[in-house]
């Protein structure tokens, strides 16, 4: 997972540091798997939120996804938020993710003694500072409550990645919201009006990163990602049971990663973005983008929304981290 691809002063490549937000269930696994066998992402730290699954299962599944795939000793887990803004009771989803967020996998009931604590946050932004990037593949209610009680400290984030929203498209929670910007929709605005940097992936380019159980099979052949089959199998059997004419099922967390070292994958368009956060109405959780050519953006801040995906390169990309077969694609730096 470490890997140089960006000069330093002494002339050597330094991959990127990411601190990743989740609630892991498949997809936020798929991203993890993804990252540890990719030489140009650093993850140096994982928050861990409710969300696919509840806070203290994904905690329990970071571990063992930590030990199965042998991720450098020292990395923090930290536990984030337990219940959004709005107060309710979080809903989880089993059907897609599992019982504990892996399927049809049970991760070893092995005692953990978590040291770390939320304000271990700032001690990570303070040591990377300009060069971190945040990726959030969950809910959004941790990185809200860092802006709420350390917002200066926040402009010191290189960049922000968030898998969330469903513009001009079908939600998969409502009829217009996504699971992410539906969970708690008041965290979503709090991120989008004080975060600078932001990318936005959501269900528009997601849906179309499909891998294939012929994909799954050419992977596996490699021995490189252990768990990566049940899972994906599971995953699949879900969402070929709710819409027979999909070919698999679409790593939603993994392309916010891919987001950032490969843009070339995406088409971007930058907008003002707010959230309904209306929570009894229908409308909750909609994500909507100021696209008037006429309206001159009235000085509101815009973000750069992922709208569209090159599916050929995701394709070659995405193999060749998860068979092992990477080549470094910034060595012209």
């Amino acid at each position: 997972m470490r890997y140089l691809n960006k000069k330093n002063k002494g002339g050597t490549y330094l991959s990127k540091k990411v601190l990743l937000f989740g609630d892991i269930g498949i997809d936020d696994t798929v991203a993890l798997i993804y990252a540890s066998l990719n030489k140009d992402i650093e993850i140096v730290g994982i928050v861990a939120d409710y969300g696919n699954v509840s806070r203290e299962d994904a905690v329990s599944n970071i571990y063992y996804l930590m030990k199965l795939f042998d991720f450098p000793r020292g990395i923090p887990v930290i536990r984030g938020a337990e219940v959004p803004l709005t107060g309710e009771e979080p809903t989880f989803y089993p059907e897609i993710h599992g019982e504990h967020g892996l399927g049809p996998i049970i991760p070893d009931d092995e005692q953990t003694v978590i040291i770390e604590n939320f304000l271990e946050i700032v001690q990570i932004i303070e040591n990377y500072k300009d060069e971190l990037i945040i990726v959030n593949i969950g809910r959004l209610t941790s990185l809200a409550t860092m802006f709420i009680l350390y917002r200066d400290l926040m402009t010191n984030v290189k960049e922000f990645y968030i898998m969330g929203g469903a513009f001009w498209i079908p939600g998969n929670v409502t009829t217009v919201a996504e699971a992410n910007f539906h969970g708690d929709p008041v965290a979503v605005n709090i991120v989008l009006t004080y975060a600078n940097n932001v990318t936005i992936i959501p269900l528009n380019a997601t849906q179309q990163a499909i891998v294939t159980p012929e994909m799954v099979d050419y992977i596996e052949q490699f021995g490189q990602t252990k768990i990566f089959k049940p899972l994906m199998e599971y995953y699949t059997r879900f969402y070929q049971e709710r819409d027979p004419s999909l070919q698999g099922s679409p790593v939603h967390d993994a392309l916010t990663l891919i987001a950032t070292i490969y843009p070339e994958i995406f088409m971007f368009g930058s907008y003002p973005v707010i959230i309904v956060d209306d929570l009894g109405g229908p409308s909750r959780g909609q994500s909507i983008a100021d696209t008037r050519p006429y309206s001159n953006n009235n000085g509101e801040k815009t973000h750069r929304i992922a709208f569209n995906i090159d599916y050929e390169k995701f394709f070659y990309h995405f193999l060749s981290v998860m068979t092992g077969q990477q080549t470094n694609r910034n060595t012209n730096l």
